[in-house]
C-alpha cells in the first residue's frame, strides 16, 4: 500500500515491506523513475534476509510532489532543486518513518542521492550501497548510443511510451541477458498509468548536472561502503563504479559481466546477498 507522509516540505509517497523489525533499509530509485522500478520481488528478497525495506518516490517522480512551476530547465537556466535537496528529502522521510539512520541503497541517480545523503547527513546512514551510479556526471561519459535513446522525445500516449521503454532499454540494458519484454512493457504501463511527467524528469537531469563532482567530499565518508556495477553499462560506464569505490575509504566494488544499466533478474540473489553482508556486518 501506497502511502504519503509531507517531509521536508514536499509530499512523499513510499511502500514498505517486511517488519518494522527488521534492519531498515531505504530504496532510492533513479533518473525518471519511481518506487515500483524497485521489484516487489526484490524486495521481498531482501526481507526475506532480515531487512525492513522502504522505496519510494522522488521529488518530481511518481506520486510524490512535482515542480510544475519550475517548467523544463533552458539551457544555462539553474536548475529548480539540487541532489542536496533530494537527500534531504530522504532524511526526512526517514525522519516521518521514525528511523533515526538506515542502511540506504540507491541505483544510478539514486545512488548519487544515497552518496550526498551520506555526505550531508553522515550520522544518518548505517550503510551505503551505490549501484550503477558515479560520483560526477563528468566522471563516467555515458556512450553515445545511451545519450540517444535518453535524449528521445516523449511518446504521446501509453502504447508508445511501452514501446520507446523496449527501445531504450534494448540499448541500455544488459546484453549478457535476455531481454525481457514482457516485463519492460507491463512496467512501463504501470508507470505511465501511475505518473507520466517527463518534465520532471528534466528537471531532475538538471538537478544531476547542476550539483557537480562529489569526488572530495565522498574521500569524508565514513560508513561502509559497497558499490555494485554492470561491466556492460552504457549510460553509466563501469568507470563510474571504480571512481565512486575509489572515492569512498573502504569501500568494496563489486562488478557483473554482461549486466548493463539494469538489474537483471538472474543477479538478484547475488546482489542481494551483497547487500546482506554489509548490513549484517
Amino acid at each position: 500500500m501506497t502511502t504519503r507522509v509531507t517531509a521536508n516540505g514536499i509530499d512523499i509517497a513510499y511502500e514498505s515491506f517486511g517488519p518494522p523489525t527488521g534492519r531498515p533499509l531505504l530504496l532510492i530509485m533513479g533518473l525518471g523513475a519511481q518506487l515500483i522500478h524497485w521489484d516487489e520481488e526484490f524486495c521481498e528478497l531482501l526481507v526475506e534476509q532480515g531487512h525492513h525495506v522502504v522505496r519510494f518516490d522522488n521529488r518530481d517522480a511518481g506520486l510524490s510532489t512535482h515542480f510544475h512551476d519550475a517548467g523544463v530547465p533552458g539551457p544555462g537556466a539553474p536548475a529548480p532543486y539540487l541532489l542536496d535537496d533530494m537527500a534531504d528529502d530522504a532524511a526526512a522521510l526517514m525522519d516521518a518513518l521514525g528511523w533515526p539512520a538506515a542502511h540506504v541503497a540507491g541505483a544510478s541517480m539514486g545512488g548519487m542521492i544515497a552518496q550526498t545523503l551520506a555526505i550531508r547527513h553522515p550520522g544518518r546512514v548505517l550503510s551505503m550501497t551505490s549501484i550503477m551510479s558515479t560520483p560526477g556526471p563528468d566522471v563516467a561519459p555515458p556512450a553515445e548510443a545511451a545519450v540517444s535513446v535518453l535524449m528521445a522525445a516523449p511518446p504521446p500516449d501509453r502504447e508508445s511510451v511501452q514501446a520507446q521503454a523496449v527501445r531504450t532499454w534494448s540499448v541500455i540494458g544488459s546484453p549478457g541477458y535476455e531481454l525481457d519484454r514482457e516485463r519492460i512493457t507491463t512496467m512501463a504501463g504501470l508507470a505511465y498509468d501511475r505518473c507520466f511527467d517527463p518534465a520532471g524528469t528534466s528537471r531532475q537531469l538538471a538537478a544531476i548536472m547542476a550539483s557537480g563532482d562529489r569526488t572530495e567530499r565522498l574521500a569524508g565518508v565514513a560508513v561502509p561502503t559497497l558499490v555494485l556495477h554492470g561491466e556492460a553499462d552504457l549510460l553509466v560506464p563501469v568507470a563510474g563504479g571504480h571512481a565512486t569505490a575509489a572515492a569512498v575509504p573502504g569501500a568494496r566494488l563489486v562488478t557483473y559481466p554482461g549486466m548493463g544499466h539494469d538489474l537483471p533478474r538472474p543477479v538478484w540473489s547475488d546482489i542481494v546477498t551483497e547487500i546482506t553482508k554489509l548490513t549484517s556486518a
